[in-house]
């Protein structure tokens, strides 16, 4: 007898195993029951002969609530026609817990209120559990990535005196009597271990107080953030491609089931091995104009431009070279025009809008503390980002990669909020 998990049970064709979990669905069928198990893992369907189990454990399987916790001893076959391509036949079965018998999140059709509000217990359903599974195997391979590139993972703080991009979408936190703030980003913070390490990234939470209710938008999110010292803004947009490029292909080849258990349509994530398109600015403006799409010239591009855009291609589309008014205050200007700045944001198709926005960073101590002044911001609150460029200023740049407009992308999600385990947005915090 062993003990595994039901990801794992092919390997244990012809023998007898144990697995532990959760009575997720079940149909009878005269004196057979299939019962379908979940573990985490995934799902599998055991059979249970009432003449080798004998009367009363087969009434009580018949009756069980779903959710209920059960042990499962016997035979494990493969076959095409079971779900995942395993089937057990039951030769012990034991109930670890019998669950209460309303189980909130039942096989009817329920609203998106209603599972949000159960959202402790929606993750259990097949397609969240798909999701989380592809959600894991994205950071996995973003982590993966960094470190075949030489990056350190250095970790930024979450309490921030300053903004990073502006006042207006902060949450202010009481920090023992003095006002301090949920970070936007950990970018800031990346410039100073990018001087000590070279190459760093960070992974965390995000916080934006923005009061926006698209498909698009969480107040709370993950980024993962690399910085590079001495590089060009070509090297910044080379990475996030070979970065996005790296991460769609492991979601293909190692969560083919999950994506399959959500009906995603891979074509176009399967695209992503040729190079991206890559324009700027003024030529995305001219697609529009072109394409009969309004918009004013020195604007900042909204979910319909990006939308727009990207149903132009065929794979993400990455766009740079923005007018430096629309871009924060530390983003290098482009040489060549000086209306325009150093900065790439990455659009994804089937109108998931931006999952990468990045660039190269203003050097210069000089023009840092004139565009401070220009954007209004306390010059004192950024002193310790000024003496990066007083003591051994550097070319240098990066981006931010949200996590969960990626995995919606990957998914094919409608909304992020089934990107994230326990989403907050602009009107729930519970649970």
């Amino acid at each position: 007898m062993t003990g595994t998990t039901i990801a794992r049970l092919s390997e244990h064709d012809g023998q007898t195993a144990t697995i532990r979990g959760w009575l997720y669905n079940r149909r009878s069928k005269g004196k057979i029951q299939f019962l379908l198990l979940r573990d985490g893992s995934g799902i599998v369907q055991c059979v249970a002969l009432k003449n080798e189990l004998g009367d009363d454990v087969f009434e009580r399987l018949d009756g069980l609530p779903y959710e209920s916790t059960v042990e499962v001893e016997g035979a494990v076959k493969l076959d095409a026609r079971a779900p995942g391509g395993v089937e057990m036949k039951i030769d012990r079965i034991a109930v670890l817990a019998e669950a209460a018998p309303d189980y909130p999140i039942s096989k009817q059709a329920h609203g998106p209120d209603h599972l949000l509000s159960h959202r402790h217990l929606w993750l259990r359903s097949k397609r969240q559990a798909a999701i989380m599974r592809i959600r894991d195997e994205i950071v996995r391979a973003i982590r993966d990535f960094m470190h075949q590139r030489d990056f350190v993972n250095v970790d930024a703080p979450i309490f921030t005196p300053n903004a990073c991009e502006g006042t207006t979408n902060l949450f202010e936190v009481d920090y023992h009597d003095e006002t301090v703030f949920l970070t936007q980003s950990g970018q800031l913070y990346n410039e100073a271990t990018a001087a000590a390490l070279g190459r760093v990234y960070c992974f965390g939470p995000t916080f934006r107080a923005e009061k926006s209710k698209t498909r698009r938008h969480l107040q709370e999110f993950w980024m993962m953030e690399p910085e590079m010292a001495f590089c060009t803004f070509d090297e910044v947009m080379d990475l996030a491609e070979d970065c996005l490029r790296y991460v769609i292909g492991r979601a293909l080849e190692h969560r083919q089931r999950d994506l399959a258990d959500l009906e995603r349509d891979t074509t176009i994530l399967e695209r992503c091995t040729e190079p991206f398109p890559r324009i700027t600015y003024e030529q995305a403006v001219a697609l529009m104009h072109e394409k009969g799409h309004e918009f004013e010239f020195g604007d900042d591009f909204g979910a319909p431009d990006e939308t727009f855009i990207s149903e132009q291609f065929q794979q993400p589309v990455m766009i740079h070279r923005y007018p430096k008014a629309v871009k924060a205050f530390y983003m290098k200007e482009d040489p060549e025009d000086s209306r325009f700045a150093l900065g790439v944001d990455v659009i994804a198709p089937e109108g998931c809008g931006e999952i990468i926005g990045g660039g190269q960073r203003e050097e210069s101590i000089e023009v840092l503390k004139r565009k401070i002044e220009e954007h209004g911001l306390p010059e004192e609150a950024f002193r310790w980002y000024l003496d990066l460029r007083r003591w051994g200023s550097f070319p240098h740049g990066g981006f931010g990669l949200g996590l969960e407009r990626t995995v919606g992308w990957v998914c094919g999600l409608e909304h992020v909020r089934e990107a994230i385990p326990f989403p907050r947005t602009l009107y729930r915090m519970y649970p």
